[in-house]
């Protein structure tokens, strides 16, 4: 599968990028980093800058289309980067439309009450996003990771980094069964 991984510029928590493109790599996956802007994006560690990635894709340049999967890390900043991009946020809607499997973890979440796809579907993210979650229709829970599909697509979401094991098993394991 040719799986997108979708950051701002700058923001993300890298290991919520470098480990499930590690696991998809090792799965033998494509990832394949998109970004609002070319370049390399910056990543954080919590509140520290990291390391920097070189951008594969950029949004309203590389189709989703073109994707059979996507990856949302999360990052505090991140996902607030990329609800404030019209591309991004259609870029997201688009794999529901299509109803292609989307993961998402942690603060991810809010890009997807921005693209208004969490009506009727139950999931998991940082605890602060409960509020936003519920009052775009969706059902959150306190579970390390929540497989949903309710709605087209099925959506895997997860609370934090001390989860990524279990993020990366699951949505692994759901987009290999959409691939089959």
């Amino acid at each position: 599968m040719r799986i997108a991984f979708l950051t701002a510029p700058e923001g993300v928590e890298q290991i919520e990028l470098t480990e499930p493109w590690q696991a998809a790599e090792s799965a033998g996956h494509e990832p394949v980093l998109v970004s609002t802007k070319p370049g390399r994006i910056q990543a954080f560690d919590h509140l520290d800058k990291a390391d920097t990635f070189a951008v594969d894709a950029v949004v309203g340049e590389a189709p989703a289309e073109s994707f059979d999967a996507l990856v949302l890390p999360g990052g505090v900043a991140n996902p607030d980067f990329l609800r404030m991009d019209d591309k991004a946020v259609s870029f997201v809607r688009s794999f529901f439309d299509r109803g292609r499997p989307v993961a998402a973890i942690c603060h991810a979440p809010w890009t997807l009450v921005e693209a208004d796809v969490v009506r009727g579907r139950v999931l998991t993210s940082w605890p602060s996003l409960r509020t936003d979650i519920r009052n775009a229709g969706g059902t959150w829970v306190d579970e390390q990771v929540k497989i949903c599909d309710h709605g087209a697509g099925k959506l895997v979401t997860s609370r934090k980094p001390d989860d990524l094991k279990a993020f990366c098993e699951a949505f692994l394991d759901v987009f290999s069964q959409e691939a089959a």
